[in-house]
């Protein structure tokens, strides 16, 4: 795609595209019992916007730039398993987590009042 844009949520940077989905650590704006199916939400912190070929790069985020997406679902990430083990000690512990994730389809960039992409 020509149109796509860089976004910072959930302590990561993302380049988004429309019509895409992605999976995502937290919305820190959403509390979990919100986060259902087809919620619509919007994304202010952009970073930059490619549009064919003009590049609008904001210092951090862009002024009056929104990224339009909606919830698909909330999915649990791979287990992570940690082991510690001290050798000639008899000390082994082993942990594990699964982180909580996010999964969002991306509906639209919009800049300055202009959707870029639907």
């Amino acid at each position: 795609m020509d149109t796509y844009a860089v976004i910072g949520t959930g302590g990561e940077q993302l380049r988004v595209e429309p019509g895409r989905f992605y999976d995502v650590r937290y919305f820190a704006s959403l509390e979990p019992e919100n986060l259902g199916p087809n919620t619509k939400i919007l994304i202010h912190r952009v970073l930059m916007i490619c549009n064919e070929s003009t590049i609008n790069i904001g210092q951090p985020w862009l002024k009056g730039a929104m990224i339009k997406g909606r919830i698909l679902h909330s999915r649990l990430d791979n287990k992570i398993t940690i082991y510690r083990m001290r050798s000639k000690k008899k000390m082994r512990r082993k942990l594990g987590h699964r982180r909580n994730l996010v999964r969002f389809v991306v509906d639209s960039i919009c800049f300055n009042g202009k959707d870029l992409y639907k």
